[in-house]
């Protein structure tokens, strides 16, 4: 059975003095936190465990309402400018005649923008994946070294394909003496 206006209210004030005290560092099985009738250490704790899930709960159901009025936002500004974007319009010279066509570019910009900031608004864009690799593909070898060494490793890191072979005793210059 639900629970009535009433008995809802008393849980919401008992669960805000709960938080109060947790704040507080009040641990679960103070009796100032029984005292607002727990039975229990854990029966605190579950409770604020629910409380934090229907605040979770209510700020996503928040979320996804403003999310969609903005969706329709975005919708009612596309529709005006993808017209203008997508259709070709008639250039003319100055005697009135046509001499071509192009597209309104301050459309196509406008609704580059509108279709960026949806992505954005729906988390379309996955951030891209970055790897730092070392010669050949593989490992960037990393060991106490001495600064040169390691300025070695950065331009190795930044060379591509057969030009991030790691370079020779020949190549460093070091005859072995």
């Amino acid at each position: 059975m639900p629970l009535s206006k009433a008995q809802q209210a008393e849980v919401a004030e008992r669960r805000v003095k709960l938080i109060r005290l947790r704040r507080q560092g009040i641990s679960f099985d103070d009796p100032r936190i029984l005292a607002l009738g727990y039975s229990s250490r854990g029966a605190a704790s579950k409770d604020l465990v629910r409380a934090l899930k229907e605040r979770r709960d209510e700020q996503a159901a928040e979320i996804s309402v403003y999310r969609q009025e903005e969706n329709e936002r975005l919708d009612a500004l596309l529709e005006v400018a993808w017209p203008r974007a997508t259709t070709p319009s008639p250039l003319f010279d100055r005697d009135g005649n046509i001499v071509g066509e192009e597209l309104d570019m301050r459309a196509v910009d406008t609704v580059l923008k509108l279709m960026d900031r949806r992505a954005k608004l729906n988390g379309l864009d996955v951030p891209v994946r970055t790897e730092l690799s070392g010669p050949g593909g593989g490992a960037v070898p990393l060991a106490a070294g001495t600064l040169e060494e390691l300025n070695k490793l950065i331009d190795i890191a930044g060379q591509t394909g057969q030009e991030a072979e790691a370079p020779s005793d020949e190549d460093s210059g070091d005859d072995g003496d």
